[in-house]
């Protein structure tokens, strides 16, 4: 669980570094990206080996057939993730489509998994996501809209969502947790 946590805090102070520190990260320029780059894929790795590594401690038992809910949302999250690279039609009504994104990302795992770890991780990237949208807007003040997008944006982006969604199924069944089950166990 300590890799975990350590992951986790990684990646939080690594995106909130910006909004933490505004001064600092200003007087680093560009150098600083690769550093953060490395620290998030050290805190990626971290937090994959501290969850695979965790000992199941249950918190609460997953409704039955959740996981049909799990799927529909998680395509949603990936479609998210897009909006604001496909230049589609959500492009100018969404603000923070990849943070929304990773807070369906995080309920939708919460609906599936009851134990410690997975509150620990899917709730604290989950929380991370909603404060750093609070930050941002509290930041920043104002948004310039990006021009509206093209329904072929969309189209690219529904394409891209549902190749991705069928690599991540194919790595959980692989890892011997079929999404396609409704239950988990």
């Amino acid at each position: 669980m300590n890799l975990l946590i350590l992951g986790l805090m990684a990646w939080i102070v690594a995106h909130l570094f910006k909004r933490a520190a505004p001064n600092a990260r200003a007087r680093m320029g560009n150098k600083a990206r690769g550093p953060i780059a490395l620290i998030i894929l050290i805190s990626i790795l971290l937090m994959v080996l501290g969850y695979r590594r965790a000992e199941f401690l249950p918190i609460y038992t997953p409704l039955p057939g959740m996981g049909h809910l799990n799927n529909l949302l998680m395509l949603l999250a990936l479609f998210s993730f897009g909006i604001g690279s496909a230049k589609g039609v959500l492009d100018d009504k969404i603000r923070h489509p990849m943070l929304m994104g990773v807070v369906i990302f995080a309920i939708a795992h919460l609906l599936v998994n009851g134990d410690l770890a997975s509150l620990v991780l899917f709730g604290g990237l989950g929380l991370w996501a909603i404060i750093e949208m609070r930050l941002i807007n509290l930041g920043d003040g104002t948004w310039e809209r990006p021009a509206p997008g093209t329904l072929k944006g969309d189209i690219k982006n529904l394409v891209i969502t549902l190749v991705l969604f069928a690599i991540i199924t194919g790595i959980h069944i692989w890892l011997g947790h079929n999404p396609f089950l409704g239950t988990y166990g």
